[in-house]
């Protein structure tokens, strides 16, 4: 027979996982934002293409989109996690994966651009 207590104890485990991985996506995401302050940097200096910095101000303000979404699924879990007496179900569990592509897709965009900027970034030669 499963008790409230083992259910609880498998909830409150759940979201700590759950707490985890965000964590991870935090710091990711923050590395990332001082990656573009870095690459528009370079982009005004060297390369000046006004798409090129249009390209980072949108990857800018989608990094800046997720974060505060990903804050404020933070504060939910932290408050699930202390006071909430919710079963972690399949519900819960879709909505972290939500979370998890949001996040995924995020970083494989700006890992395309990343390429594309180095590629551009080739043909530029020391003199």
């Amino acid at each position: 027979m499963i008790t409230l207590h083992k259910i609880d104890l498998h909830r409150r485990l759940c979201i700590k996982k759950d707490l985890n991985e965000l964590s991870s996506w935090h710091n990711v995401l923050e590395s990332l934002s001082i990656e573009l302050d870095h690459l528009s940097a370079i982009e005004k200096q060297l390369i000046k293409i006004n798409s090129v910095s249009n390209e980072i101000l949108a990857l800018r303000r989608k990094n800046v989109m997720l974060m505060a979404n990903l804050c404020k699924y933070d504060q939910e879990l932290k408050r699930e996690f202390e006071y909430g007496k919710t079963e972690y179900d399949i519900n819960r569990l879709k909505v972290h994966e939500q979370k998890r592509e949001s996040y995924i897709v995020l970083v494989e965009h700006f890992n395309t651009f990343k390429n594309q900027y180095y590629t551009l970034l080739k043909r530029f030669k020391r003199n």
